[in-house]
């Protein structure tokens, strides 16, 4: 698929205000190498080849196993995630495949469980932002580099 247009040229204001969101992102409290996974797991969901390629690069720079990147397409059934993780993982794909009731209530104990209050907010701010991201290059069609 051929890129429909580059929107960081196509609208340098609009881009500006998401840059700065994802600047934001770096004073959050989330550990880097759970916010990598949750960004890899929204673009998985998001059918987003382009920050998918760019989220499993970066945690493997980071030191990421790629067995657990392999697995988080089936973390449910994986045993090489934390509870902690898991708790983030079920929370990401329910904030990012909103349901009209939105999560589950014991979707979020769980997550109240193994995060404090900033930690959710913080956690939740970083999947609005990849989700996004993943919906410009979706929408837009910008694919990864061959």
């Amino acid at each position: 698929m051929a890129l429909r247009l580059d929107y960081y040229t196509a609208s340098p204001a609009a881009l500006k205000a998401l840059i700065l969101l994802e600047a934001a992102n770096f004073d959050l409290c989330i550990e880097r190498p759970l916010m990598e996974l949750i960004k890899l797991r929204v673009s998985q969901l998001n059918d987003c080849a382009f920050c998918a390629d760019m989220h499993a690069t970066e945690a493997r720079l980071n030191g990421e196993q790629p067995r657990r990147l392999h697995a988080l397409v089936v973390w449910r059934t994986s045993d090489v995630f934390t509870l902690r993780e898991r708790a983030a993982l079920a929370w990401c794909e329910a904030v990012t495949l909103l349901a009209p009731e939105g999560p589950p209530a014991a979707l979020y104990d769980a997550l109240c469980a193994h995060f404090s209050e900033r930690e959710r907010v913080d956690l939740t701010v970083g999947i609005a932002t990849i989700n996004c991201w993943n919906r410009m290059a979706v929408g837009f069609r910008k694919g990864p580099s061959a």
